[in-house]
């Protein structure tokens, strides 16, 4: 039987493609794209996907994230970004205990605590987190004239493989 900690890494490694296929489908003319004022920009969640990974890897390195405005890059280094994180992502999970799934984090902001859990349940609310703006992200390829990749099953776009 396999661990809660075994099965988000399972899924991590699943996502991570999927997540690389929709964030490059994104024109890098297009990427200011946002289907209302409010809403945030297509480049704005692809730097949002990237810098959420370096958060986690802040949980499991030290338990307390910190979260920090930056500005954000053109699309191809938002996407060169999530690739490095999500790679020592992968490496820290290949070596997670339980010791340190169960220990405490904190994720703050502006010098406010937002959050406190466990690394485990952060690092699940991150992956969460990802997929919903992964699907927001994707809501917003066909208005900026890009195809819908496949995610879990065939778009309208893509037949899937």
């Amino acid at each position: 039987m396999r661990t809660m900690r075994e099965y988000y890494r399972e899924r991590f490694e699943a996502e991570t493609p999927t997540f690389l296929k929709v964030m490059k489908a994104v024109p890098a003319d297009k990427a200011g794209y946002k289907p209302h004022p409010q809403s945030t920009s297509a480049n704005e969640l692809l730097w949002w996907l990237a810098v959420e990974l370096q958060v986690a890897c802040d949980a499991i390195d030290r338990g307390d994230c910190v979260l920090s405005i930056t500005p954000v890059p053109g699309v191809d280094e938002c996407v060169a970004a999530y690739e490095k994180h999500a790679a020592a992502l992968q490496s820290r999970l290949s070596t997670l205990d339980d010791e340190r799934w169960e220990r405490p984090a904190r994720l703050s902001a502006d010098g406010k605590v937002m959050w406190e859990t466990t690394v485990g349940d952060m690092l699940f609310g991150f992956l969460f987190d990802a997929i919903h703006h992964r699907g927001q992200l994707s809501s917003y390829l066909r208005p900026m004239g890009a195809k819908v990749p496949s995610i879990y099953g065939p778009s309208g776009d893509d037949p899937g493989t």
